[in-house]
C-alpha cells in the first residue's frame, strides 16, 4: 500500500504517496518487548500523532532542525488524501533522553496514538521505554540500529541497508573480495559491521579489516601500513566508512600516493560521495561505487518545500514527511488496526521523500538506493534506484 494524494496539488504530492552518520550515540540500550503494540484508531477522525523533535536545545542545529521537522510533517499533512492528522509538536531538549522520555509520556497522556521522532538515538530508546507499556509505536529519526526494537522504527537511512545494496551490485558485476578500511569511532565501527555482515550475505569475501585514528595525522600515519595490507591482500575493492566533509578527502588521496591501484581496486563507499562537488574530481573515487537515494523524488521535495519554506530543507527533513506519509497512507484504507506493527511492516512499503522505503519486523528500514560513480568528473548512476520492492537490489 502506497501513500496516496490529491491530484490537485503540485508534482510533488502526486508523486509520493537520506546522511552521515551525525546523530548515532553510544549508550547501554533498553528496548521494549517485541509485540504487536498499536493503538486502535477511528480512519474518520482525525488521528492524534506526537512529533517529538530536538527543540530548546542549547544548539542553534538542533532548533534549526526541529523546525525543519515540523516544516516537512505540516508539508505532508496537507498533501494526503483519505486521512487527516492532528500533530501535536513536542521538544526534547536536542537529545536529551529524559526529556524525551517526558515528552513521549505527555504525548500519550494528551492522546497521541503514534509517535514520529525524535531525533538521538538515546532519545529515541528512552522515548520507546518510557511507553513501552502504553501500546504506541514510535518512528524515530535515528538511524542507529542498535535502537530499533520492540515498539521503536527507525526511519533514518541504515550502514546495513546502503551496505547490502552497494555489495550486492558488486557481486553481480564481479566484486566479490572485500578489503574493510575503517575509522576508528562509533560511526566507522558500526559501519565496519555492516559491511562485513553484507559481504557475507552475499558470498563475497572479507579479504582484510584495517582502521585508522580519525585525524588528519591519523590517517597520514596508518597509510603505509593499509596501502600494504591492501595490495597483498587480493581485494578487488576498498570499501571505506570514510565521509565526504571528514576523512575521505584525505584516504582517498593518500592510499592511491602509497601504491593503492584504483584502477585495479576501486573505492566503494558507505557514505554519500556527492555532498560535496569537490569529490568528484578526486582522482582516487573515479570509478568508485556510492550510493543514492532516488533522486527524482528527492528533488522535488527539497524544490517543494523551498517554495513553501523560503529556504532549503535540512537533509533530514523528509524524514518527517517519510512518516506521515505513511501514518496516512495506512490510514487511508480506513482499518482501524492501521497504526500497529503488524500494518507498519507491509512488505510492499510506502514512496517517501527518497523514494521507497518500508519498515522491518526489527525495527530497521529498508530503502531503495540507486547505485551511482564517478566519470570524468561527474555523477554518473549505473544502477537506478528501484521503485518498488522486489525489484534490482531489494
Amino acid at each position: 500500500m502506497f501513500a496516496r494524494f490529491s491530484n490537485t496539488r503540485k508534482p510533488l504530492a502526486r508523486f509520493f504517496a537520506f546522511a552521515a552518520l551525525l546523530w548515532l550515540a553510544a549508550c547501554e540500550v533498553t528496548l521494549a518487548p517485541d509485540a504487536n503494540v498499536g493503538r486502535r484508531i477511528n480512519p474518520g477522525a482525525p488521528i492524534e500523532v506526537a512529533l517529538l523533535v530536538p527543540g530548546g536545545s542549547s544548539l542553534a542545529t538542533d532548533n534549526q532542525l526541529a523546525q525543519n521537522f515540523e516544516n516537512a510533517a505540516r508539508l505532508a499533512i496537507a498533501d494526503l488524501q483519505g486521512a487527516t492528522i492532528d500533530l501535536r509538536v513536542y521538544n526534547t531538549a536536542g537529545g536529551n533522553p529524559q526529556q524525551a522520555a517526558i515528552a513521549a509520556t505527555q504525548a500519550v497522556n494528551e492522546g497521541a496514538k503514534i509517535i514520529i521522532g525524535p531525533l538521538y538515538g538515546e532519545a529515541a530508546n528512552a522515548a520507546g521505554v518510557a511507553i513501552a507499556g502504553r501500546n504506541v509505536n514510535v518512528l524515530a529519526f535515528s538511524n542507529n540500529p542498535a535502537f530499533a526494537g520492540g515498539n521503536v522504527f527507525i526511519l533514518g537511512a541504515t550502514f546495513d541497508n546502503t551496505a547490502e545494496r552497494l555489495v550486492q551490485f558488486g557481486v553481480r558485476q564481479g566484486v566479490s573480495r572485500y578489503f574493510v578500511v575503517h575509522g576508528e569511532n562509533l560511526s566507522g565501527r558500526v559501519g565496519r559491521e555492516a559491511i562485513t555482515a553484507a559481504i557475507q550475505r552475499n558470498g563475497g569475501e572479507v579479504s582484510g579489516v584495517e582502521s585508522y585514528p580519525v585525524s588528519q595525522q591519523g590517517i597520514f600515519t596508518s597509510t603505509r601500513r593499509i596501502a600494504s595490507n591492501v595490495q597483498g591482500s587480493g581485494a578487488q575493492a576498498v570499501f571505506t566508512t570514510a565521509s565526504a566533509n571528514a576523512d575521505l578527502p584525505i584516504l582517498a588521496t593518500a592510499l592511491p600516493d602509497a601504491g593503492v591501484d584504483t584502477d585495479r581496486i576501486r573505492f566503494v563507499g558507505l557514505t554519500r560521495w556527492d555532498t560535496l562537488p569537490q569529490m568528484a574530481s578526486l582522482p582516487g573515487l573515479q570509478g568508485g561505487l556510492f550510493a543514492l537515494p532516488d533522486q527524482g523524488p528527492a528533488t522535488l521535495f527539497a524544490s517543494r518545500y523551498s517554495e513553501t519554506f523560503g529556504e532549503t530543507p535540512h537533509p533530514l527533513a523528509g524524514l518527517a514527511y517519510d512518516g506521515i506519509a505513511a501514518i496516512g497512507a495506512l490510514a487511508a484504507a480506513g482499518d482501524t488496526l492501521a497504526l500497529t506493527k503488524a500494518a507498519l511492516i507491509q512488505p510492499q512499503g510506502f514512496r517517501g521523500t527518497a523514494g521507497v522505503f518500508r519498515l522491518m519486523p526489527n525495527g530497521l528500514n529498508q530503502r531503495g538506493l540507486a547505485v551511482a560513480t564517478f566519470q570524468n568528473n561527474q555523477v554518473v548512476i549505473l544502477d537506478q534506484a528501484p521503485r518498488s520492492f522486489g525489484g534490482p537490489g531489494l
